[in-house]
């Protein structure tokens, strides 16, 4: 092989391993950058564009207090991720603003969404605000779907069904999505199990306080499955980038104390993940710096997972700016470019860690696009 490609590789991986080494810090608030030379300005340019690729600029731009002053990024660079972080926060603000306003109008009308991922999971970063939330995710208690369809046509708010058994709509210039299933899971053999533990932890919910309004989150353990279920979704699919990763860690790390670890491995087991949260508690252990001591139980010795770290590092935010297919042809079906060829791969990746989920996917989700939309 070409001299000058292993050195290309090598550079490669070492910047790698700081990005790893930022994020860490930005994640947890503590660490030391260790660095053998500093970073050029070309460097710090491909770490800013992977962590936008990833969407944890806000993350990496938290790492920036703990560095020594020479190796900060260049002036130029940290000015621009100022901005940007400015415009994060800006948004973030505007969302939490719309959130309060839907719970109190959908409840004014008896309706009771549930929060998912986005705001109601940075609540438990260090920096909530620095966290990037693509939309807002809505499930609803009991026939709560039905009536927040009915709420939206006869506010006039125009929205579309969507394939997923969902429906989205822009509120104040905020994207929100209304779903149906609580969980992402594909197989219809676990549905009779869902209802059961959506049941069981009915009076556990979670509670956030956004611009003075109590916004109701799921229960914990409800909460960290529905949390993984969705990064194993995409996994499957397209793939997933490191803020999905970084939200399943920071909320271990903040509800170990309030979680049932037996119920929450046998929640796993039942719903026919747990080889694959096996995996997924490696990578956040030893690459995103989870304490070990928060996880709810210990994954097996001799795990490999640095393969699905590839994975998640490559396709970056849900696999749409993945380097490795920049170059393929995006068939007229699929939104993606070299589709059937990465669902196939990622299927016989996935395949023998959660089976079921595997399988049933291409299933659901024809059903779901043709057959599973609500018309009137």
């Amino acid at each position: 092989m070409d001299k000058l490609f292993l050195q290309h590789i090598q550079m490669d991986n070492q910047l790698k391993s700081i990005f790893f080494q930022l994020l860490r810090i930005g994640l947890w608030g503590e660490g030391n950058l260790s660095l053998d030379q500093p970073l050029t300005v070309d460097d710090w340019n491909k770490v800013y564009r992977y962590a936008i690729n990833h969407t944890i600029e806000g993350l990496i731009y938290d790492s920036f207090s703990f560095l020594e002053e020479s190796q900060l990024p260049p002036p130029s660079l940290r000015l621009k991720w100022a901005v940007r972080v400015d415009q994060i926060e800006r948004h973030n603000t505007k969302m939490n603003s719309v959130i309060a306003e839907q719970f109190t109008a959908f409840s004014a009308h008896g309706i009771h969404p549930i929060l998912q991922k986005g705001q109601g999971v940075a609540a438990y970063y260090r920096v909530p605000n620095h966290r990037i939330s693509g939309d807002i995710d809505f499930c609803f208690e009991e026939d709560g779907y039905a009536k927040a369809r009915n709420f939206l046509k006869e506010k006039r708010i125009k929205f579309q069904d969507t394939a997923g058994f969902s429906l989205d709509y822009d509120w104040r210039g905020i994207h929100i999505e209304h779903h149906k299933k609580t969980f992402d899971f594909r197989s219809p053999l676990k549905r009779s199990y869902l209802k059961q533990l959506l049941k069981k932890y009915e009076h556990a919910k979670q509670h956030i306080t956004l611009n003075g309004v109590p916004i109701r989150l799921l229960a914990a353990e409800l909460q960290l499955l529905q949390v993984n279920v969705h990064i194993l979704k995409h996994l499957i699919t397209y793939g997933i980038g490191l803020r999905q990763l970084c939200d399943s860690a920071r909320l271990y790390y903040a509800t170990s104390s309030q979680t049932d670890h037996e119920a929450l491995q046998q929640i796993y087991a039942k719903t026919g993940i747990l080889k694959w949260i096996h995996l997924l508690h490696k990578i956040l252990v030893e690459n995103l710096g989870l304490p070990k001591i928060n996880l709810p139980f210990p994954y097996p010795e001799h795990l490999e997972a640095d393969w699905m770290l590839d994975e998640v590092w490559y396709s970056g935010n849900f696999g749409f700016n993945d380097e490795r297919f920049e170059k393929g042809k995006t068939p007229t079906i699929f939104a993606r470019p070299d589709s059937p060829k990465r669902l196939w791969q990622n299927f016989k990746r996935y395949v023998k860690y959660a089976p079921q989920e595997a399988i049933a996917f291409p299933l659901i989700h024809t059903y779901s696009k043709f057959l599973g939309k609500d018309s009137d």
